[in-house]
C-alpha cells in the first residue's frame, strides 16, 4: 500500500495507526510506502498507479483548475472535510497569545511554505492565499524543517489547523487566520477503482483521526 499526501500531520498520523495495526495483529512482514510529496507529484504518483491514494485540498482559488487536471488524469476527488485556515506557528511567537489572527498580524513575520519544483502554479501551492504578496517569504521542502524554521526565525505557514498531538509536541501551535475562505480535504484516486483492503483500513482510520479533532466527515455521492 502506497500513499502521496501534500504535508498534513493527520495523514502520517493515520499511517502510524495503520502499521501500528498490522503489528498487532501478528503480521511479521509488511511493506508500506508514504510519500509526502508536491502536488503535481501526488496527481502523477496516483494517475501511474505508483500511489493507491493521495491526499491534497481544493478550494475556491484552485477548484476549476484542479479539476480540469483531475478530469484530463482519470482522477477522482474524494472530499473529507472542511477545514478553516489557520497558521501554525512557534509557541514562543510574539501572536502565539492571540486567538485569532489577521493577514495585517502578520505582515512583519516571514511567510513558509513549500516549494512545487518546476510545476510552481499558484494553483498547485499547499497553502492558500499564495498569490498575496509577503514582503519576507521562505519556501522550504520538508515538514521538519518548516517547525524548525518556525522556531528559529519566528515563521509561520498556514494550513488545516490540525496538529498531531501524538507526533508534534508543544513548540508547534495552530490559531485561526481571519479569512474569508474554506479547505476540502480529501483524497484521490483513479475513475472506476475501489480502493485495496489495505487502502481502506487506512482510509478508516483517517477518517477516526479527523473525527477525534472535531471535524464531520463529509458524504461522497458517486455522479
Amino acid at each position: 500500500c502506497a500513499i502521496s499526501t501534500q504535508h498534513y500531520a493527520f495523514a502520517v498520523n493515520a499511517f502510524v495507526n495503520m502499521v501500528k495495526k498490522t503489528e498487532r495483529q501478528g503480521i511479521g512482514e509488511y511493506e508500506y510506502t508514504l510519500r509526502e510529496a508536491r502536488t503535481y507529484e501526488i496527481i502523477e504518483d496516483v494517475k501511474s498507479l505508483r500511489s493507491e491514494l493521495g491526499i491534497l485540498y481544493k478550494n475556491s482559488y484552485n477548484a476549476n483548475v484542479m479539476d480540469k487536471i483531475l478530469k484530463e488524469n482519470r482522477l477522482t476527488f474524494h472530499p473529507l472535510f472542511l477545514a478553516e485556515p489557520h497558521i501554525f506557528v512557534s509557541s514562543t511567537n510574539p501572536l502565539a497569545h492571540k486567538k485569532i489572527v489577521t493577514l495585517e498580524d502578520l505582515e512583519e513575520f516571514p511567510r513558509l511554505s513549500y516549494e512545487q519544483g518546476e510545476h510552481n502554479s499558484f494553483y498547485f501551492s499547499e497553502e492558500i492565499l499564495s498569490t498575496l504578496d509577503r514582503k519576507m517569504t521562505i519556501k522550504v521542502s520538508d515538514r521538519a524543517t518548516i517547525f524548525n524554521l518556525m522556531v528559529g526565525l519566528n515563521g509561520y505557514t498556514i494550513s488545516s489547523g490540525i496538529l498531531s498531538r501524538e507526533l508534534n509536541d508543544d513548540k508547534i501551535i495552530a490559531i485561526p487566520l481571519d479569512v474569508e475562505d474554506t479547505m476540502t480535504m480529501g483524497y484521490l484516486m483513479p475513475h472506476m477503482l475501489e480502493p485495496s483492503p489495505i487502502a481502506k483500513k487506512y482510509l478508516e482510520l483517517l477518517k477516526e483521526h479527523i473525527r477525534n479533532y472535531g471535524f464531520e466527515i463529509m458524504e461522497w455521492k458517486k455522479k
